[in-house]
């Protein structure tokens, strides 16, 4: 009887235990569902806080329900454990301390209601993974002193805390986002708003503001939902922004946007200049006509910038045509960019906006005021050299065939650009010309560190045996040359306009044409307009056989002189004696014929070309030319032609005449300069 007593007790025990650890989690599962949640509020506020190292508040209704978490969390009986489902209002995401001033009760985030699950076992070793967050009404700030501290980097604390966050997507929906940068002086704003039955994005938004001081507009779309742990999921995004005339757009995907990585899109530019890109991008380019350019980016948005690829592009430059692979990456000291461009055709005139020497239309359209003073011919737009020290550059470029409105024989462009620490050189900038070659190497520091606010330049080339007839096609066949031209010019110069360098330039240039044919036509198309005037006053408007041209000058702060200046035709030897001022593009020449036999040519008399390049003055010393019955008077040589001599061929023909001539130039007396008559009144 005691045996059976004690059994009994023994199941009474069994079954006030089981009947205990059954009613524990229904009591709490009542409990749960049933308290007051926003008891609970100080506690989440607290751990989230520690969790992101900012404050956090819930300051609205908070409740939960039960839901299954409708995933395949883990394969096991935990896929079947109900996961709290919170719902909360008016939550609120303030700054780090480094960025909160005393008095300063802006939020980076604020949303009126937002909703997620949380997975309940993962609390046991201090981990909040929230599988889905979804907002309702989101207002962000993003913000970035000038010292480069920002609010939207969340760096670990000194003190690591305890528990982890870990967001794995994140659904959008009506909203804003700000944005006020005090690095890249930006203030902008994008309203958000859902979209509906769109099977790609889920979400619109419209940008504007400025940004590095210009203007912005623009919008796009983008998914619904980012996710930030599948690493692999792509994010779509849609994106079209316009400032002062330029546009840039992408439509691809972004991935592993936890990192802000892997950025794949079809991406089209458009706008004035290339140059007007640098408040949207802040890559350097150079002044071109307008422009539009469509391919392939990809690259990574990394907080240090990142690297980019811009490939398999092609576009328009004015009136030609581009291809190639550009790759960008935020480097330090400076920026980079490397690549190498293309063009089957290029317009002459599209090289224009380069130096500023296009037209005022032109200026107008790339958003550049036309300085350019009334009667001056050579470009005074200056050249933005503060700019060259941000971007260090290694870009190759070719063009197959260059054309001008007149078809010019250029079959071949190749350079090499090269920006590095504010110096740029094109080694070399190469021409296949006219059957010939034109070769030179181009050196420009704009670092500053010569001139402020300006360049040191240094120029060498050289021209060899470009074909009169070929640099001309639009002469008649009967009027062609059939010369060569040959020509080198060493100069440096400072300034920061290429009128500024041209007319503080040192050095010297040289010129040898031999063989061929010389007429007003063939100046015209030369744009010589002076020489086609000198011309019409020496011999009327007719063929003159021309045997050799030789020039020599030296040049010193912007003051070309003749050392040597020959033209000898069938009729006579001109001797050209003088200077050309590139400081104030004035002109002040001598021409003096030298008759070979008794012609009418003879009895010209020399020759004074005055004024200035837009309006040169063409007049004749009368008084000379009553003297000048008797026979010529030679122009004095001012230095030895011996430097002329590499400029031609020592063959026998065509070239021996140049190289006589020459050598008779160089035993030739001197004699005095004549006076010089006064200008021609008009």
């Amino acid at each position: 009887m005691p045996r059976f007593i004690a059994l009994s007790r023994r199941q009474k025990i069994a079954l006030a235990s089981a009947a205990v650890l059954v009613a524990l989690p229904v009591t709490a599962a009542v409990i749960l569902l049933n308290m007051d949640w926003n008891r609970a509020k100080p506690w989440l506020n607290a751990r989230a806080s520690e969790a992101l190292g900012r404050p956090f508040v819930i300051a609205g209704d908070l409740s939960l329900t039960w839901q299954q978490p409708g995933i395949a969390w883990q394969q096991n009986w935990r896929a079947y454990l109900p996961w709290p489902h919170l719902q909360a209002k008016d939550v609120r995401l303030g700054n780090p301390n480094a960025m909160t001033a005393a008095n300063d009760t802006a939020q980076l985030a604020s949303v009126s209601q937002l909703a997620f699950s949380l997975n309940p076992l993962a609390l046991l070793d201090k981990k909040i993974i929230i599988p889905q967050l979804r907002f309702d009404t989101p207002q962000v700030r993003l913000l970035r002193n000038k010292d480069g501290k920002n609010n939207w980097t969340f760096d670990k604390q000194e003190q690591p805390s305890p528990w982890q966050l870990e967001l794995q997507s994140v659904v959008f929906s009506k909203g804003s986002v700000t944005l006020n940068d005090a690095v890249t002086h930006t203030a902008m704003r994008a309203d958000v708003d859902t979209i509906a039955n769109d099977a790609r994005y889920g979400i619109a938004w419209k940008l504007s503001g400025t940004y590095r001081g210009e203007n912005i507009q623009g919008g796009g779309k983008a998914g619904g939902v980012l996710s930030l742990q599948q690493q692999g999921t792509p994010f779509p995004i849609q994106a079209d922004m316009r400032a002062n005339g330029s546009s840039v757009a992408i439509e691809g995907t972004l991935t592993r946007p936890a990192d802000l990585a892997a950025l794949d899109v079809r991406l089209k530019i458009s706008g004035p200049s290339m140059a007007r890109l640098y408040p949207l991008t802040g890559v350097l380019l150079p002044e071109t006509p307008h422009f539009s350019t469509e391919g392939h980016l990809t690259g990574t948005l990394a907080p240090r910038g990142g690297e980019w690829v811009y490939d398999q592009f092609s576009g328009k430059v004015g009136s030609s045509d581009i291809s190639g692979k550009l790759a960008f990456s935020a480097s330090k000291p400076r920026k980079r960019l490397t690549g190498e461009v293309h063009s089957r055709l290029l317009q002459f005139s599209d090289l224009g906006p380069l130096v500023g020497a296009d037209s005022s239309a032109s200026k107008k359209e790339r958003g550049v005021p036309s300085t350019q003073p009334a009667g001056r011919v050579l470009p005074v737009e200056t050249f933005k050299t503060e700019r060259w020290t941000s971007l260090d550059a290694d870009v190759r470029y070719t063009a197959d065939k260059i054309t001008r409105d007149a078809e010019l024989p250029i079959s071949k462009l190749d350079t090499h650009v090269v920006l590095m620490d504010g110096v740029l050189s094109l080694t070399p900038l190469n021409f296949n010309v006219a059957g010939g070659t034109l070769t030179s190497q181009i050196r420009l520091d704009g670092s500053g560190k010569v001139i402020a606010n300006g360049i040191a330049a240094e120029l060498k080339a050289s021209a060899r045996h470009l074909h009169i007839q070929q640099l001309f096609p639009r002469l008649p066949a009967l009027q062609a040359s059939v010369g060569e031209i040959n020509g080198d010019a060493s100069l440096s110069a400072t300034g920061n306009s290429v009128a500024s360098l041209l007319g503080s330039s040192n050095g010297e240039v040289r010129a040898l044409i031999n063989r061929g044919s010389i007429s007003k036509l063939l100046l015209e198309e030369m744009g010589l307009n002076i020489g086609s005037v000198v011309l019409t006053k020496l011999v009327g408007d007719k063929q003159v056989r021309l045997n050799c041209m030789a020039a020599d000058f030296a040049v010193t702060k912007g003051l070309m002189r003749t050392r040597q200046f020959i033209v000898d035709t069938d009729d006579a030897v001109l001797h050209i004696d003088g200077t050309v001022n590139l400081a104030n593009e004035q002109l002040d020449l001598t021409l003096q014929p030298d008759s070979k036999g008794l012609r009418i040519f003879s009895l010209r008399s020399p020759l004074y070309v005055q004024g200035t390049f837009s309006k040169p003055d063409v007049s004749v010393d009368k008084g000379v030319l009553a003297l000048r019955a008797g026979g010529a008077l030679a122009l004095a040589v001012v230095a030895p032609v011996a430097a002329l001599l590499p400029l031609v061929n020592t063959g026998p023909g065509e070239d021996s005449e140049c190289a006589a001539l020459l050598a008779q130039a160089r035993v030739k007396p001197v004699a005095p300069k004549p006076g010089k008559a006064p200008r021609k009144s008009r």
